[in-house]
């Protein structure tokens, strides 16, 4: 059997502060064990991705107590921080790195070359590089120096569910998201203020303490605009939690500035509810196509308020076109892949670094 040290953000298993990065890295650490691979996890203590010295010298020691020629899967938010912990190991350990979203990335707007220069030096560094979407695999190969047979793609699973009951009117909205500017609540708040006309609740979920004096603001501008009573701000929810609010919504919105992937897209589409969101980095790759080719869902404009304002307005308002869109969404759900293709795609990518 072959060993695999995985190296992730401690507290991945936090309810409080749950993630699709956290997600993932459970469901590989449990599907790679399952394929009969010794997984031995070590969680790495730090604000990652933003370490101080003492989470650096952690993860340098961490590094430096795993035996030669061992074979090591590192969470991107680690790895593509820390050049100077991973290159010293580069000659002596098989790295591979799991990119969820490239940090030199950035928001719109924003240039971060301090960070994109020790996100590039890390990679080059590494054994092999696993993707968490097309998109992110071409953003790579596009601004690094990375050989592209070393960069692998293994989207996030998504795990069988009910079909959601979803209300007559469709005016059941709900957003899946830590609420931060990144996320878009801001953008989202201005489109729902936009059909205040229509009826229409909206369940934000996630945390709400990533950016405490973001999440106030919004909530004091929904009560100024005199939406305050139709939005609800509930916090993370795991499990049943979450399932239940899926079951209730009739569609999910996405506002999100930056997404690589999505997964609370194709959480969605896994019970047959369509989307509304920003075609941004990897969102449209998430959605997919019906049979037919048809969009099980309504893409606008990243960062257009005004935009996604008219496609809930157009949603909110046409029943045929929400028939048509929850059709698509429920054959979109027949090729929703699950978590045991996410686990072979990381188990072939991490072979053929051990090979």
């Amino acid at each position: 059997m072959t060993v695999v040290h995985v190296l992730v953000p401690e507290g991945i298993d936090d309810p409080a502060r749950p993630s699709g990065g956290n997600v993932f890295d459970r469901r590989v650490c449990r599907g790679l064990a399952a394929l009969g691979w010794v997984v031995h996890e070590r969680p790495v203590p730090g604000s990652w991705p933003a370490p101080d010295e003492v989470a650096l010298a952690t993860l340098v020691s961490t590094l430096s107590a795993i035996r030669d020629g061992a074979l090591v899967l590192l969470d991107g938010l680690i790895a593509s921080t820390a050049p100077e912990a991973l290159l010293p190991e580069a000659g002596r350990l098989r790295l591979v790195v799991l990119v969820h979203t490239p940090l030199g990335h950035g928001l719109p707007g924003e240039t971060l070359p301090d960070a994109r220069a020790r996100e590039c030096a890390a990679l080059t560094g590494t054994t092999a590089v696993v993707a968490t979407s097309e998109w992110t695999r071409r953003w790579l190969l596009e601004h690094y120096n990375l050989a592209p047979g070393l960069v692998h793609v293994a989207q996030p699973g998504a795990d069988a569910a009910g079909i959601s009951a979803g209300s007559q009117g469709g005016g059941e909205l709900l957003c899946v998201a830590a609420v931060t500017p990144v996320k878009g609540h801001d953008l989202l708040l201005a489109a729902l203020a936009s059909v205040a006309d229509r009826p229409w609740r909206c369940e934000c979920v996630g945390d709400l303490t990533r950016d405490p004096g973001f999440a106030a603001g919004l909530a004091r501008r929904a009560r100024e605009g005199g939406i305050g009573d139709r939005i609800r701000f509930t916090g993370p929810r795991t499990g049943r939690d979450l399932d239940a609010a899926y079951a209730a919504a009739d569609v999910l919105v996405v506002a999100s500035r930056v997404e690589t992937y999505g997964m609370v897209i194709t959480e969605a589409l896994a019970r047959g509810l369509p989307v509304v969101a920003s075609a941004v980095g990897g969102v449209p790759e998430a959605l997919g196509h019906a049979a037919d080719g048809s969009r099980p869902g309504l893409l606008v404009p990243p960062g257009d308020a005004s935009a996604l304002g008219a496609a809930l307005r157009r949603w909110l308002g046409d029943p045929d076109l929400r028939h048509r869109l929850r059709q698509a969404a429920l054959e979109r759900r027949a090729t929703v892949s699950d978590w045991s293709d996410t686990v072979a795609r990381v188990s072939r990518a991490l072979a053929g670094a051990a090979a």
